[in-house]
């Protein structure tokens, strides 16, 4: 069976890089859109890579000819260049939808957030989940993706176990499992072939919060040292950010400061576990 014809957009992100991988091992005749070219560190004998911008639909003109299926995990988890989720994670992403379909791709597989449909509210979600709602009437064939946590936004759990504590909101029994960028990608790259319209994900590990503090002061051969936080801190915190900030800065500590009183548990997937992560990180 002839592999079809795939464009990644997103490439350079941290997710992105390991699709690209995942699609080369496949042997899916793959294209990358990348900013700058010059920055990209793909192979160009194994990647066809276009310099482009999503932002600036005019870029893209073109490129999505022969193309079956385009993938993309654009958004912005901080911004920059005085650019917003709606520019970004909406409008980046219309754009590409737009010549796909004027392209004659096939199917379009967009990556979002666990349990964004309840989380509209939220900056970050508002601006994925506008783009849910313009994909699945657009008419083209669609997956989308939505993954838990990445292992690598597990990072302030061993900033603090680093400094011998590990804070959290509540009790700590709150579950989660997180998973590694590079089962997500499986994930991704699975869903050229299947039908299936929306798929949630998870790592392989569910775990509370106490848990995944625990693992990280143990990767650092710290003392178990947790403090449990009331909630007002992080309620007030949330309506002080709101209040006093713009977006850029609030948006991503509002997500995770909504989350992180939520349970986060998507079907289990995956062979990376976040203890290995959390040992291989303190390491470094």
């Amino acid at each position: 069976m002839n592999k079809k014809k795939v464009l990644l957009a997103g490439a350079t992100g941290y997710l992105g890089g390991f699709i690209a991988s995942q699609l080369l091992e496949s042997g899916y005749t793959t294209s990358l859109i990348a900013r700058d070219k010059q920055k990209a560190n793909f192979d160009s004998q194994h990647f066809s890579i276009i310099e482009a911008e999503v932002t600036k639909p005019e870029s893209l003109s073109g490129f999505f000819n022969d193309i079956e299926v385009v993938i993309s995990t654009i958004g912005i988890t901080r911004q920059k260049d005085g650019l917003t989720y709606m520019d970004v994670d909406y409008q980046g992403n219309v754009n590409l939808i737009n010549e796909a379909r004027k392209s004659g791709v096939k199917k379009f597989i967009y990556v979002s957030v666990l349990n964004g449909e309840k989380l509209r509210k939220l900056k970050i979600c508002e601006a994925k989940e506008k783009l849910v709602d313009y994909l699945i009437a657009s008419g083209l064939d669609y997956c989308i993706i939505r993954p838990n946590g990445f292992f690598s936004d597990m990072g302030d759990f061993l900033k603090m176990a680093k400094g011998g504590k590990v804070y959290l909101f509540g009790d700590g029994n709150l579950k989660l499992n997180p998973i590694h960028g590079e089962d997500l990608a499986q994930v991704c790259v699975n869903a050229i072939e299947t039908n299936q319209k929306e798929i949630n994900v998870g790592g392989p590990d569910i775990l509370t919060q106490n848990q995944i503090g625990e693992l990280a002061l143990k990767a650092y051969s710290k003392q178990i040292k947790i403090v449990h936080l009331p909630d007002w801190i992080r309620k007030f915190t949330l309506w002080s950010l709101r209040k006093f900030t713009s977006s850029k800065v609030f948006g991503p500590v509002e997500f995770f400061l909504t989350t992180i009183v939520m349970d986060m548990i998507a079907p289990k997937y995956g062979k990376n576990r976040l203890e290995d992560f959390f040992y291989m990180k303190a390491k470094e």
